[in-house]
């Protein structure tokens, strides 16, 4: 999928197919809020107004770099993830060891299907801190850009939650759930305080 254009990833995503769909949406947004932030460590660097803060912009842009490879990896994992769930359910189900053996493979293709966006979360909530950063010290000229990536920043953590626990539903194992649940219940409150945080330095 990351070799499609920005137009054919929309086309797939608006067809009838169940994949790609949101969980892959939160990646991509991921991605492009480390996008953004690079972009602005980019506009900074080189600049006479900003040189105390050159050593930190490239320190920035190489790890906005990182993020934004390991979202767009996620991109196709998310659907991968979901494409096992849906195998699993299509499992025979006739015999009772039929109906064990697709029990299970549901069972842990859930886990996986929940396992994965909690890490395009995860790996979406890094980005925050570059976000902040070229608020505070980037290229003022960019702060827009910059305010968006911590918008799309937000909005990533949140979607990538959505579909952590939407598949928790389908998991029997109450310990995963539960620690799936608490770890995605604490995100979601440490995203919301600090794009907050972050909208408060807005000039706008």
């Amino acid at each position: 999928m990351k070799n499609m254009t920005l137009e054919q990833f929309a086309n797939v995503v608006a067809s009838n197919e169940p994949v790609p769909g949101g969980g892959s949406v939160a990646a991509v947004c991921g991605m492009l809020s480390a996008a953004l932030s690079e972009m602005v460590a980019n506009l900074t660097i080189g600049k006479k107004k900003y040189v105390e803060h050159e050593k930190e912009m490239f320190e920035i842009k190489e790890k906005a770099s990182q993020l934004k490879s390991k979202l767009m990896d996620y991109i196709e994992k998310d659907s991968n993830a979901y494409n096992t769930v849906m195998d699993a359910y299509r499992l025979p189900k006739e015999t009772p060891e039929e109906k064990e053996i697709r029990k299970l493979a549901i069972e842990e293709g859930s886990k996986l299907a929940a396992a994965i966006p909690l890490e395009v979360a995860y790996t979406s909530y890094e980005i925050m801190h570059l976000a902040e950063a070229v608020v505070l010290r980037g290229n003022s000229n960019a702060i827009t850009d910059a305010l968006v990536a911590a918008m799309l920043t937000r909005t990533a953590v949140l979607s990538a939650l959505l579909n952590v626990r939407v598949n928790l539903s389908s998991i029997s194992d109450e310990e995963f759930t539960v620690r799936y649940k608490e770890k995605s219940d604490l995100l979601e409150a440490k995203i919301l305080n600090y794009e907050k945080k972050i909208l408060e330095y807005s000039p706008f």
